[in-house]
């Protein structure tokens, strides 16, 4: 096919402003990369944290984006594992260096030198982009499409958070139902748990769409549910929700905090915590989370709810986002 020399793509030329739809250059792949014409790109609540100055130091100036879908249109030198009209799913993880200690533990989501796929590389809020073939996956027919997209973080993050929980549990609470959530409860539901669903407060249209997807209870976060919980995982950026969830978790139980920015988790009793129980963080993703996770999505079937928003909207999905205004995920369409 014939490439053009420019493209449209939103900007982040700095943090605190809106983006800019602008045209730029078409980006050139190198040893190992990828051209990858962008079908669409989910907005994430990390797009959100990288705008409003939360996570520092992006590249600037940014194309965001991190849950693409696309399909291959030109390689650079020695790629092998994609090929020019392969659909694959562009991830957060972007590039590990192999050799740091935490590299060598298998442990590439901490990564020291790890690069961020629209963070502190550019991302999917473009026409095209270009990615390491070594960090991209392949993708079920099925999900080769908008559809897709919230599985490349919502999913992934949320299956990692869903592992980080540990076995024999059956009880689950969910704080904040939004992207990841409504693709996690489908994991618990299809492997026969319980799961309980925590909202804003009033937020009666969000409780609704926790228990139409199999939800036993849903209510609001300051809420207590009917029965104590084995473990919780937190999607919302909010540290108020860690005692919250605390004092809903049994004796043994986990609390997983799933986001890359939370607000300062107040002070509690010591008596919340005692018991064996457990707060841990979930720090992005290694590969073998997405082969996993994307061998599962299709034998459930995982469905993503989505709300479509073309290319030069992304400003007014992210504002939609921040005010609790997308059930189930915001995605990104390419014209």
């Amino acid at each position: 096919m014939i490439l053009p020399d420019i493209m449209n793509a939103m900007v982040l030329e700095k943090q605190g402003e809106a983006l800019y739809y602008k045209q730029v250059p078409l980006p050139y792949p190198q040893s190992k990369q990828v051209l990858v014409k962008v079908v669409a790109c989910g907005v994430c609540r990390t797009d959100l944290h990288i705008l409003d100055g939360e996570l520092s130091n992006p590249k600037l100036p940014l194309i965001p984006g991190h849950e693409i879908i696309g399909r291959v249109v030109s390689t650079g030198d020695d790629v092998s594992l994609v090929k020019t009209g392969d659909f694959i799913g562009i991830p957060w993880l972007g590039y590990t260096c192999g050799k740091c200690k935490y590299c060598l533990q298998n442990k590439e989501n901490l990564c020291e030198n790890a690069l961020f796929t629209g963070y502190t590389l550019n991302g999917g809020y473009a026409e095209y982009t270009v990615a390491d073939e070594r960090y991209c996956f392949g993708l079920s027919s099925v999900y080769a499409n908008a559809a897709g997209a919230p599985l490349l973080c919502a999913g992934l993050i949320g299956y990692r958070c869903y592992k980080m929980m540990g076995e024999n549990i059956s009880n689950i609470g969910l704080y904040g139902f939004g992207a990841a959530a409504h693709i996690v409860i489908q994991m618990a539901v299809f492997q026969n748990k319980k799961v309980f669903a925590f909202t804003r407060e009033g937020d009666v249209e969000t409780q609704k769409f926790a228990t139409k997807l199999g939800a036993v209870w849903a209510g609001a976060s300051n809420e207590a549910p009917p029965c104590m919980l084995d473990a919780a995982i937190i999607f919302a950026p909010a540290g108020n929700l860690v005692p919250a969830a605390l004092r809903n978790v049994d004796k043994g139980g986990v609390v997983v905090c799933g986001g890359i920015h939370m607000s300062d988790i107040p002070s509690f009793p010591y008596n919340l915590l005692w018991g064996e129980r457990i707060i841990r963080s979930v720090a992005n993703l290694t590969r073998k989370d997405g082969e996993e996770f994307l061998k599962l999505a299709p034998a459930i079937p995982v469905k993503t709810e989505t709300q479509l928003f073309n290319l030069q909207q992304a400003n007014e999905a992210l504002e939609a986002l921040r005010k609790g205004h997308i059930q189930g995920a915001a995605v990104l369409i390419m014209p």
